[in-house]
């Protein structure tokens, strides 16, 4: 099931790993031809690496969440008879005409109409047929009075339901007193009135939801040609990682990335698998790569990625030259790696270990290319204009694009800032809604200002 990938294209500039240091003038502005890339042209190089997965035909309850790969038209009609919309009585419609509680029409009633019926009696005049929900219109009927417009056929005053025909099956004969006139069609859901033969049910390009998985059951559809959700595979690499629950020694740190990169992986739609941190060693990070590979469609990892002794990652995954790690003209999340790993050249991005810069880069990089794997058109979060609402002026490096925490407020149109800028502040994160996006050519956001939110929810 993996998927297709093009070698990475190298980066704009002969050395993507140089960063605004190797300017002489020292400019904080340098842009992608001194080594830095764009948020843009990062996306743009892995996007263009990523191809849809291969279709695949799946059982109805396997398909939820996958995207249909061809128009799924309507082999016949929805209800395919006339049939009841209440518990009551099939009439005639001149039968019950002007009937009142006082003077109610008495009718004979011939029999019972269950859902799912054959051999249906005929509704003659002066005659009624116990029906229930969903059954099939008897011939000769024209309308359907609910019990509760009846005395049950007891004799007695207006029913509140019917007695399980088990317990009383002379129900289904005798007569009934029908206190209410009833119009033609009254409480009958026709044939075709949801959806006809021959209609489109649903076009290519759909993700099925639980919606969509049960139209296409009340159609008949047991499989369906659709794109598989992707496997994501999400691994934190650091010596000082411990799992949620493990006592918390010396130095040591709990693993929030690949907890919350893998529900992210999964809210984005693919089926995630959460590795746990793997030390700061390369041949155990070369190792397990290797061992997740037989069910990945995409690799995700966090750390190890930036300039340190320590980073494993990058240490690792540069001895092949598939892997390129690049700075990125953005704030946080500047050093990235992206490229292919393994004989079946499955994609993989390393993020930075900062719990924040982890997110952001899942949310501008990763959910794309999960999305783009399930051949979907609309790959990003929506975006919207929102006004700042702030105490004091943000402030923003020169040249990079800046991305921070923030709740926005869709009836009012505002986005305040949560939590400072801090890449660590993972408690902000918690409570953000959408992420502010500064433009790399403003250094100061006055309150009052309009700027692009990427909505997270």
């Amino acid at each position: 099931m993996s998927s297709s990938a093009a070698p990475v294209s190298g980066g704009p500039s002969g050395d993507s790993s140089a960063d605004s240091s190797a300017d002489p003038s020292g400019d904080p502005c340098a842009g992608p031809s001194r080594g830095l890339w764009s948020v843009d042209e990062h996306l743009d190089d892995i996007l263009a690496a990523v191809s849809p997965l291969e279709p695949i035909e799946l059982q109805l309850p396997d398909a939820q969440g996958c995207v249909l790969v061809e128009d799924v038209t309507v082999p016949v009609s929805l209800p395919p008879f006339d049939n009841s919309s209440m518990d009551g009585y099939a009439v005639r419609v001149a039968d019950v005409a002007g009937a009142t509680e006082e003077f109610p029409a008495v009718l004979t009633v011939i029999g019972d109409v269950a859902a799912g019926a054959g051999g249906l009696p005929e509704v003659g005049p002066g005659e009624a047929a116990r029906i229930m929900t969903g059954a099939p219109l008897p011939p000769g009927a024209e309308a359907v009075v609910p019990v509760e417009w009846t005395d049950g056929g007891t004799g007695g005053g207006a029913a509140s339901g019917m007695r399980a025909a088990s317990a009383a099956p002379e129900g289904a004969g005798g007569e009934v007193r029908v206190h209410r006139a009833a119009e033609a069609r009254a409480h009958v859901r026709a044939k075709g009135s949801d959806v006809q033969a021959g209609d489109l049910a649903l076009e290519a390009g759909t993700v099925l939801g639980p919606p969509q998985i049960g139209l296409l059951a009340a159609i008949g559809r047991a499989t369906v040609r659709v794109r598989p959700r992707p496997r994501v595979v999400v691994l934190s690499t650091g010596s000082e990682l411990a799992q949620p629950g493990e006592e918390l020694g010396e130095g040591r740190i709990y693993d929030s990335n690949s907890f919350a990169l893998a529900a992210a992986a999964r809210d984005a739609g693919a089926i995630a698998y959460r590795v746990g941190a793997v030390t700061d060693d390369a041949e155990t990070l070369r190792a397990t790569i290797e061992d997740q590979l037989i069910r990945a469609d995409l690799l995700v990892t966090t750390g190890g990625v930036s300039v340190g002794a320590y980073d494993v990652v990058k240490e690792t995954l540069s001895a092949d030259g598939r892997v390129d790690f690049r700075k990125l003209a953005m704030q946080p999340g500047k050093p990235q790696g992206f490229g292919t790993i393994g004989p079946e050249h499955t994609p993989l991005l390393a993020l930075p270990g900062n719990p924040v810069s982890s997110y952001v880069s899942f949310e501008l990089f990763v959910r794309p290319a999960i999305r783009a794997l399930m051949g979907l058109q609309d790959l990003h979060r929506p975006r919207v204009r929102a006004v700042l609402e702030a105490d004091k002026a943000l402030s923003s490096p020169a040249g990079r694009r800046q991305f921070l925490r923030g709740t926005y407020d869709a009836e009012s149109g505002t986005v305040t800032p949560v939590g400072g800028a801090g890449s660590h502040l993972i408690a902000a994160l918690a409570h953000a809604n959408a992420l502010l996006v500064v433009p790399e050519e403003a250094t100061e956001v006055e309150p009052g200002r309009e700027l692009d939110v990427v909505l997270l929810g």
